[in-house]
């Protein structure tokens, strides 16, 4: 008797958990479309006065016999998965999303893939100085097999008195020495003014760390048919990384890189800190390539190798390093660029650690 007694209640419970599962399913339909007018308003998705309302009704009107505590607890929860959907549903609609493409995307440069399961190695001054020293760069670049040289022609530093590039004459260097050892050119852009003008000289257009959020000047990028490089920002967070990203993509230019260099935080030890676990959440939410500047992550010879070998063994799809044929007269960050010799044995090692696989380079036709 006993026993169908509980049978018969455990039914009864049975069906209370379908009609809530069906009212649940119901509320956060609700939330999603909340969540949509939201987005499309601009207004932030959590809006922690409106859930002290709902709460404090819910225990108005409590009859037992869950305690009000208790109560409270179960319903936030409800409400923290309602705002995680939203939040899902936000990222289902970027078109940088894994889950709006689960396939990599893969970018070819004058014949080398990004992201298609190699990994690249883009080298180069920290500054065009003259044609001499970027050419004695790319020199040791193509001798070791290399195809991507980075050079800046814009430097943006952080005092005005400091050297800010050559200009479009850097990027005429680029260009000269890049077509003379068959090389694809990497350098930044700081103004949306320039993009028109760069895309005559760079293979691939860098926008820095401190220009991550310069709206503009994303947008500008993702007007041109060239591939981008995007810096994550000294103190951006992989969501405003991401949504950056999205900028570029969104006005039509599929061919993103994203680059983590170091973040700021209350830590001296090295110039930045490297978020290395950015590597594998990237790759996650996104479908692009994802690369590491152990250069300005660091700022310090001595870990440009430790950190090369991290972001390889953790997914990065590249590595960026900076190259000088005589740092100690580099016109910027002397003290953080590797010499040839370094350079090759820093290559070298690479190789010899086994977590390098280098794309493969396809003969180019320019």
């Amino acid at each position: 008797m006993a026993n169908i007694q509980i049978d018969e209640l455990r039914e009864k419970l049975d069906e209370i958990n379908l009609q809530l599962l069906d009212l649940i399913n119901e509320r956060a339909e609700v939330a999603k479309e909340i969540g949509r007018v939201k987005k499309a308003q601009g207004i932030n998705r959590f809006d922690p006065v409106r859930e002290r309302k709902m709460l404090d009704k819910l225990t108005e009107k409590n009859g037992g016999p869950f305690d009000n505590s208790t109560l409270q607890h179960i319903f936030k929860e409800i409400f923290k998965a309602s705002l995680e959907l939203q939040e899902d549903d936000h990222r289902k609609a970027l078109l940088v999303s894994r889950k709006r493409q689960p396939d990599n995307t893969v970018i070819d440069i004058r014949g080398e893939k990004v992201g298609d399961g190699g990994q690249v190695l883009i080298s180069g001054p920290c500054a065009v100085e003259s044609y001499e020293q970027v050419a004695e760069v790319a020199k040791a670049v193509k001798k070791q097999g290399f195809k991507m040289l980075r050079g800046g022609a814009f430097k943006p530093r952080t005092s005005p008195y400091d050297f800010q590039g050559l200009g479009e004459e850097g990027l005429k260097i680029l260009k000269q020495v890049a077509d003379e050892y068959d090389l694809a050119v990497v350098s930044e852009i700081v103004n949306p003014a320039d993009i028109e003008t760069a895309v005559k000289y760079v293979d691939v257009i860098q926008i820095g760390a401190r220009n991550m959020q310069n709206f503009e000047l994303l947008k500008a990028a993702g007007s041109v048919d060239k591939p981008v490089l995007l810096k994550r920002g000294l103190s951006a967070t992989i969501q405003e990384f991401i949504n950056a990203a999205e900028y570029i993509v969104s006005n039509g230019n599929t061919q993103v890189m994203l680059c983590e260099r170091g973040i700021r935080t209350y830590e001296k030890a090295t110039r930045n800190t490297l978020d290395i676990t950015a590597v594998p959440i990237l790759k996650q939410e996104t479908h692009l390539p994802v690369l590491v500047d152990v250069t300005h992550s660091t700022g310090r010879k001595d870990l440009l190798f430790p950190a090369a070998k991290a972001g390889l063994a953790i997914g990065a799809d590249g590595i960026m390093v900076e190259v000088h044929p005589d740092p100690a007269v580099a016109l910027s960050d002397a003290a953080q660029q590797l010499d040839i010799p370094q350079y090759e044995q820093f290559v070298e090692d690479l190789k010899a650690s086994g977590l390098f696989n280098p794309a493969k380079v396809t003969p180019s036709t320019i």
